[in-house]
């Protein structure tokens, strides 16, 4: 037990500090009441709390990615490094833009899926990870996966912030925030640049299957459901310039294609791991 919690011990740290941060940002930018003085731009130490926090969660990814045997990857650890780069994303974003008021939805999912690895410690080794190639592919899939995870984030927490406004109730986390127009821009820039990276992932997979993963490219439902989520988001960023797509339209296309996305490796691979122990 005890060389569990020390093997484990950045992913267990860092889901603490994401925790107690994200309880921290609601507290003092989200939570109502008479006490509580309009919330304030993030401050230098609040700065420096995330990067701590993620510092010691890239440790825990890289102890557990890699090993003397190989690269090892699993379901959990995909989640974890999504969340860990969605996280820094916004932390980056955080410098040009306020970003506090969304800090206490990312930070408590992000110490949920810096945990996860703990409670689902299964992993496998990934065949090829030391080719050029592979490793392109793999980063490639990371940021796009990250980058559209944010953008569901995003544009759930968009939808909630429109609803308050048309109802018009001002709520302290409101002020938080950068205006919705401004959160609009960010979400189309982070698809687009997501959308990017996921056609790269796509069609590197798709034409140089037997390169990267020493097999031919096979059709199944992970590909079907990662060939409809790029149908959606090339839809939705058509629809976006041609049309002028925005609004609850764009924030239940963009959903959509996320909820696709995760089926398409995540949600396979906790279904063979978690559920038919296949690692």
């Amino acid at each position: 037990m005890a060389d569990i919690v020390i093997q484990h011990l950045p992913n267990i740290l860092a889901a603490l500090i994401y925790g107690g941060l994200g309880f921290h940002f609601w507290n003092t930018r989200w939570r109502e009441g008479e006490k509580h003085a309009i919330a304030g731009p993030m401050q230098g130490w609040e700065r420096a709390a995330i990067a701590v926090a993620l510092l010691i969660h890239a440790w825990g990814l890289y102890s557990g990615l890699f090993a003397e045997a190989g690269m090892r990857f699993s379901f959990s650890f995909a989640l974890s490094l999504m969340l860990w780069l969605a996280v820094l994303i916004y932390w980056l974003e955080s410098f040009m833009a306020r970003m506090e008021g969304l800090q206490p939805l990312v930070l408590p999912l992000a110490a949920v899926c810096a945990f996860l690895p703990v409670l689902f410690p299964y992993v496998r080794l990934v065949a090829n990870a030391g080719a050029t190639g592979f490793m392109m592919h793999f980063i490639a899939a990371m940021l796009a996966y990250s980058l559209l995870t944010l953008s569901a984030l995003h544009a759930i927490f968009m939808g909630l912030t429109e609803n308050a406004l048309h109802k018009r109730s001002l709520q302290r986390r409101l002020v938080s925030l950068p205006p919705l127009m401004a959160m609009e821009s960010l979400l189309f820039r982070m698809l687009t640049i997501g959308f990017v990276l996921l056609t790269l992932t796509v069609g590197s997979g798709v034409f140089f299957s037997q390169a990267l993963f020493g097999k031919p490219f096979t059709f199944n439902h992970m590909t079907l459901f990662g060939f409809a989520s790029w149908g959606i988001f090339a839809t939705l960023l058509i629809g976006r310039h041609a049309w002028g797509w925005r609004g609850k339209r764009a924030l239940r296309w963009t959903l959509a294609g996320f909820s696709l996305l995760i089926l398409a490796y995540v949600g396979s691979r906790f279904v063979g791991e978690v559920i038919l122990h296949h690692i």
